[in-house]
């Protein structure tokens, strides 16, 4: 709680502070000179607050034991991932390090105050990949402390997904945060419940246990039947989505089937080997892409399409002039041929491509 409250006491500062925030990030800096747990932890709050471009890197070593103190100039440095030594006041490189540097001292209750507060920088990055990542990472948390800085970047944030993100993680922690005003808490489950999906849905459901005013436990409840039937709906539109689909492609299948038995006469154990091998030339050429133009890769899927089909046609080609042209009129024996070529089809796909499963990745259309 003491950690929770410098945090909190730090952010809620560092919105009200202004200007002053430039010369906090030197003042943060020479709390390292102490060597002392306390004032390492009111530095790591300081730092995180004041807007320096430098405060994630020092964060960071901090957090990896190369954050470093020079008794004698009182001056600190920081390593990057790349072992480069920088003074951290500067931001710039040192060509020497100094001979009398000391490392600072860390132990868990601040490696947790580093995360905290890394995170709440992230949530002002411009680059929107690790906004979001800040955001799912303080929804699986529920830290207390990140309740000033997702204020702060709820007024900023523009991105509709992010921000939505952004509000389930508020909601979450005033659920959760047992001294919170009840309008607070009740405007939380209201968010919840409007979040619609199954995440929202067990976090309500598990907060039930720990709500004893009636007037929240109602509304929650509420709120969790709510999204169950908006839930059991969805799920029933999927399955028949979902065997839409499966019954399709069985369909497909058996007709192939029963064309090539009724017109030629051939009972094709192989049948599935082409579907097989469609499926594996959308991932080949997908791979191709990836290589070679990954900035293209939503053509991938236009593209595998017909490249499928003349890659499963040429194959039924080859086997049809190789291996069924001699069988006509012995379907029998065009069973047997068929179900050899589907081993060896098998096993040249096992091969190339191994057992493993293979992923297709969706287009962002």
């Amino acid at each position: 709680m003491r950690l929770a409250g410098v945090l909190a006491l730090l952010l809620v500062a560092a919105l009200c502070a202004g200007p002053a925030l430039a010369a906090s990030f030197e003042t943060a800096l020479s709390r390292f000179n102490a060597d002392s747990f306390s004032e390492t932890e009111a530095a790591i709050g300081e730092i995180a607050v004041s807007g320096s471009p430098d405060a994630p890197a020092v964060l960071q070593a901090l957090g990896s034991a190369k954050l470093f103190v020079d008794p004698a100039s009182k001056a600190v440095y920081f390593k990057d991932a790349a072992n480069g030594l920088f003074e951290a006041s500067t931001g710039k490189p040192t060509a020497s390090a100094p001979a009398t540097l000391t490392t600072v001292r860390v132990n868990n209750r601040l490696r947790r105050a580093i995360e905290a507060a890394l995170g709440s920088l992230t949530l002002l990055s411009p680059d929107p990949v690790q906004r979001m990542t800040a955001a799912r990472s303080i929804v699986n948390s529920k830290d207390a402390t990140s309740l000033p800085a997702l204020d702060n970047a709820l007024k900023s944030e523009q991105d509709p997904a992010i921000r939505s993100t952004l509000l389930a993680a508020r909601a979450i922690i005033l659920l959760t945060k047992a001294d919170a005003p009840k309008a607070d808490r009740l405007e939380a489950i209201a968010a919840l419940a409007g979040q619609g999906d199954q995440a929202a849905a067990s976090i309500l459901a598990s907060a039930l246990n720990s709500l004893t005013d009636p007037e929240l436990k109602l509304a929650a409840e509420a709120a969790v039947a709510k999204l169950n039937r908006s839930l059991l709906v969805v799920a029933q539109i999927q399955n028949a989505w979902y065997g839409l689909s499966l019954g399709s492609v069985l369909l497909l299948a058996s007709i192939g089937l029963a064309i090539t038995f009724g017109v030629m006469g051939v009972i094709n154990m192989a049948h599935g080997e082409m579907v097989m091998l469609g499926a594996y030339t959308t991932f080949a050429v997908q791979e191709v892409f990836r290589a070679f133009a990954p900035g293209w890769l939503d053509l991938s899927l236009p593209l595998a399409i017909p490249a499928a089909f003349l890659v499963a046609g040429a194959v039924g080609v080859a086997i049809e002039r190789g291996i069924i042209s001699h069988l006509y009129g012995r379907p029998l024996e065009t069973l047997l041929a068929t179900w050899g070529v589907s081993l060896v089809l098998q096993q040249a796909v096992r091969t190339l491509f191994g057992a493993s499963n293979r992923e297709v990745s969706v287009p962002s259309y």
